[in-house]
């Protein structure tokens, strides 16, 4: 970030924690989906009571993967998933900010992922003569589309060979 010579403020501004960088309008769907839980448990419950860790990292996940699978909005919400994990996300780094964590987290096992990376390289690096078609949520769009154009024309092939 540059700042202007003319104003010292700039010189100080710049050197503190930059509000401007994180998006307003995700900001401000967070803060809709933080008013659902302060509507359901009271407003900053979690800097009171305190929090479990796998209670927020579950949240998290299974807002995640139901994004990930297709599913966009969150049907007891009508949120966003993606809005949804980070407000459990929010949550979470908030209650280790303010010491109210329960830290239940499964033992490391940190050898086994970096194990695991090994030999996904190895996977890739015996492939690199392979251009597979990598398939997307579009192709299940598509599949679904024709799914249903096939059963309308099955409707209309069976109504008119009743009608016949």
């Amino acid at each position: 970030m540059t700042s202007k010579p003319s104003n010292p403020k700039d010189i100080v501004g710049t050197r503190k924690a930059p509000m401007s960088t994180v998006s307003a309008a995700v900001m401000a769907e967070v803060g809709v989906a933080m008013l659902e839980g302060a509507a359901k448990y009271g407003r900053h419950n979690y800097r009171a009571v305190g929090v479990r860790a796998s209670v927020y990292y579950d949240a998290t996940l299974r807002h995640l993967f139901s994004w990930w699978e297709g599913e966009n909005i969150d049907p007891d919400s009508g949120m966003s998933h993606i809005t949804k994990a980070i407000a459990s996300l929010f949550v979470l780094r908030d209650a280790m900010i303010q010491g109210k964590l329960t830290d239940d987290r499964a033992p490391c096992s940190r050898d086994f992922y970096a194990a695991l990376n090994t030999a996904a390289g190895a996977i890739l690096d015996r492939h690199t003569d392979k251009n597979p078609r990598h398939y997307t949520i579009a192709d299940s769009l598509a599949m679904t589309e024709h799914a249903a154009r096939e059963d309308d024309a099955r409707r209309i092939a069976d109504s008119n060979q009743e009608a016949a």
